[in-house]
């Protein structure tokens, strides 16, 4: 019998490949339980997805963040961009609620990664996305998810109203300015503060205002309350905050809804309650009140009589070179307990920078570079609807003012607060 030797090609096998698994965490506050309970998840996923062969390790996603909506996650947002440029397979998440308390949002997001052909596995309720019966089951749990964070909230409102209507001051900080909390939960004088409050108080009794007591604070290196530099809406802040004088006026803003949790400003639309002598005040209610008569004098000053019938000094006085459009006020919330105003051009505010790239000017600004421009140490109302034709913007942080005498001054502002007179397309 003859041998027969054959040479044999080399083998190749298409090995499986592994599947790339990520986790996504979320914890609903900033509190150390929670940021401890957050880092225990990033913990538990990266061993939980090391320990499987099949699997790849693409890591773990973690917010922390006060909704579920999807707009004010950055490692959710980090997530989805990941999936779409085709860099994971499959996502662990624990529940249903951790992803999404939307419904609607929940939905999106499941039928956009199923497009992709990447699975969502949620731990609690053991579904995963991709399954035959996941979607329905998903709608179903997710509006269970969504209504029970409607009632929670709902029963948190009920509570913290019942506890206004009874008077309880709530400290939401163990550190409010001025004041610390407590070994009995209440409030006790912070007393290197409480110099500076009074020192606010009577500045501006004696006639400084806003930017001059906020110039004299920083000069003195003194911090703000939030531990940065002083501006001077943290001064007036502080000048219209009646907590200095013991009381507390509660419910000043109101949560709009479950989901969003936006906090809005009470305008009557809830009641409000007001707690007289709660805890020891830094101030005389006598002091407090003539502030705040000295600031609605002042108020008025600024927005004068007005003989075009306009609400404000400069209604109908500010004019878009880019769109050709006039200028309106706007107020936006520049933290929880107060608001900035601003003026913009009204085609920005109803089309976006699309249609008009113009950039939104301070009122305070207004006030303080028209003072400046008319030659005067305090902005007056009557004066500048007498003096001036027309603030024109034309650019960034360039202001032209057009006098009616046909004299032109033009004035840079920085968004710091400062400004100064420019030479530039300007006559007198």
């Amino acid at each position: 019998m003859s041998r027969t030797i054959r040479k044999i090609e080399k083998l190749v096998f298409d090995l499986p490949s592994k599947k790339r698994v990520a986790a996504y965490a979320r914890v609903s506050s900033g509190k150390d339980a929670m940021l401890h309970s957050l880092s225990a998840q990033v913990s538990y996923y990266s061993n939980l997805i090391q320990k499987y062969n099949g699997w790849e390790y693409k890591g773990v996603y973690a917010d922390e963040a006060l909704t579920g909506t999807k707009d004010n996650r950055a490692e959710f947002q980090r997530l989805l961009s990941d999936c779409r440029a085709g860099k994971i397979d499959m996502i662990i998440t624990k529940s249903i609620s951790r992803l999404a308390r939307n419904t609607v949002t929940m939905l999106e997001t499941v039928r956009e990664l199923k497009s992709l052909n990447i699975d969502i596995w949620f731990e609690k309720e053991n579904i995963h996305s991709l399954s035959g019966d996941g979607e329905l089951m998903l709608t179903i749990l997710s509006s269970f998810a969504q209504e029970e964070s409607r009632s929670v909230s709902e029963n948190c409102k009920w509570r913290i109203r019942k506890n206004f209507s009874e008077g309880i001051v709530p400290i939401n900080n163990s550190h409010f300015y001025g004041y610390r909390r407590s070994d009995d939960y209440g409030f006790e004088i912070v007393e290197d503060e409480a110099i500076i409050i009074k020192m606010i108080f009577n500045d501006y009794l004696s006639g400084m205002g806003f930017c001059n007591i906020r110039d004299k604070l920083n000069d003195m290196g003194l911090k703000s309350p939030s531990g940065q530099t002083w501006h001077e809406m943290s001064v007036r802040e502080i000048l219209l905050n009646e907590k200095f004088i013991g009381s507390a006026m509660l419910q000043k803003y109101f949560v709009s809804d479950h989901i969003s949790k936006k906090k809005i400003r009470n305008k009557g639309q809830l009641q409000k309650f007001y707690v007289e002598n709660n805890h020891n005040p830094i101030i005389s209610k006598e002091l407090f009140y003539k502030v705040q008569e000295e600031m609605q004098r002042r108020a008025k000053k600024y927005q004068g009589n007005n003989n075009h019938g306009n609400r404000y000094p400069f209604s109908g006085k500010i004019r878009c070179l880019n769109c050709g459009k006039g200028y309106k006020r706007k107020t936006s919330h520049a933290g929880k307990t107060y608001e900035r105003i601003f003026w913009n051009c009204s085609t920005y505010i109803r089309f976006g920078k699309s249609a008009c790239y113009t950039k939104q000017i301070p009122e305070d600004i207004l006030y303080r570079v028209s003072a400046e421009a008319m030659g005067i140490d305090e902005f007056d109302a009557v004066a500048f609807d007498n003096l001036i034709k027309e603030i024109q913007v034309a650019e960034f942080n360039k202001l032209k003012f057009i006098f009616k005498n046909n004299t032109e001054k033009v004035y840079e502002w920085s968004d710091n607060g400062e400004f100064k007179a420019s030479n530039c397309n300007s006559s007198s």
